[in-house]
């Protein structure tokens, strides 16, 4: 999940006032408008106008590495009134084909968990809990179930895929400090590891790689003193984890041994982003690496071995847009969908990317 730099926690801390307060309605989208964002369940159009303008910034590896030009889907969100902003997250794809994405600032009555039919351009809310800021979503391959983090509230939630049954998995402190659960990976056996981002809001490195198993009883801090952790992945073989820091712009490697314990850490990748800082990872089949841009509507696709391969860029002159935070890959296909967010809205587009889809690069 991304900040915007000059106020980084603000905006979440305002989601948690709105759930106290129950308001909200939405201002409008320049040049485009989404028509109807209702209640949980009921199903919704989209026709938002193309946004154009020229994009800024430069991220690593500008000076190698080809330019996939991303296409624009649908528009799903319009900046909230409540909270000045829509910041869209956490792209999966469920085993039905069917993607759901989250709102990190949606307040409460609006859609916080969204599952798009992509062929339609239209979307249903599935959850619309007003306490929550949703910054990643995962379905469990051990029950099957969607698990959500709540950033602002240090909460992991699960629900069943149509929004019901919603539990609390992990609520507390960890080590004597509570979270903020930025994203989320599973192992192959259903076990969680999240990227905790804590000591954000105040500049400070304090950030956590945290494994819980899958029953929720046990935790171990495979990483500390980290600079907001934000993006978190295993490799194609599940060897080990790739994670981004957002305030250092750098991926690190983390690899495990069979039961989880880490063996090695180092830094692998260094971002030169400008006003651009990492976000979200995704890993492909061939293990490359999908950098998410906070700052900048693009991202960046490296190889295991740190060589910058391509950009995936939005269409010239397209305005309105400052982020591209994640993205989700069609497990066993290439098409990939990746969620665009800034002033002009929430937005999803689409790409062809480097090599197949699997787990790894399937939300989180």
């Amino acid at each position: 999940m991304r900040r915007f730099p000059m106020r980084p926690l603000a905006v979440l801390a305002t989601v948690g006032t709105l759930v106290l307060t129950g308001c909200g309605t939405e201002t409008g989208v320049p040049g485009g408008r989404v028509s109807g964002e209702r209640t949980s369940g009921e199903q919704v159009a989209v026709d938002g106008a193309p946004v154009d303008g020229a994009s800024a910034g430069r991220a690593s590896g500008d000076r190698a590495g080809r330019t996939i030009r991303a296409q624009k889907v649908m528009q799903l969100t319009r900046t909230h009134q409540e909270t000045g902003m829509t910041l869209l997250e956490g792209p999966v794809l469920d085993e039905s084909g069917r993607l759901y994405v989250v709102d990190v600032t949606a307040p409460e009555g609006k859609p916080k968990v969204m599952r798009v039919d992509v062929r339609n351009k239209t979307f249903r809310a599935v959850s619309t809990e007003g306490r929550a800021a949703c910054t990643s979503a995962q379905f469990s391959p051990y029950d099957g179930r969607l698990y959500l983090t709540d950033f602002a509230h240090g909460e992991i939630v699960s629900m069943a895929a149509d929004g019901s049954d919603r539990r609390t998995f992990f609520s507390g402190e960890i080590d004597g400090a509570p979270m903020n659960p930025d994203d989320l990976a599973f192992d192959r056996e259903g076990h969680l590891y999240i990227s905790d981002s804590r000591g954000l809001s105040e500049g400070t490195a304090q950030g956590r790689v945290v494994r819980i198993s899958r029953d929720g009883e046990h935790v171990d801090v495979l990483a500390q003193d980290l600079a907001a952790p934000n993006g978190i992945s295993f490799d194609e073989e599940y060897r080990g984890l790739w994670f981004s820091e957002l305030t250092e712009n750098r991926i690190s490697y983390l690899r495990l041994d069979a039961r989880g314990k880490v063996t090695s850490r180092h830094t692998a990748i260094r971002v030169d982003g400008g006003i651009a800082q990492t976000d979200s990872i995704a890993v492909d089949a061939d293990d490359n690496l999908y950098q998410g841009l906070h700052g900048r509507p693009a991202m960046a696709v490296y190889s295991r071995n740190g060589e910058h391969l391509a950009t995936v860029e939005l269409p010239a002159r397209t305005t309105g847009l400052e982020s591209a935070t994640n993205v989700a890959i069609t497990p066993g296909g290439t098409k990939a969908y990746m969620t665009v967010s800034g002033p002009g809205g929430g937005f999803l587009y689409t790409f062809d990317a480097l090599a197949k889809g699997t787990r790894q690069s399937n939300g989180g």
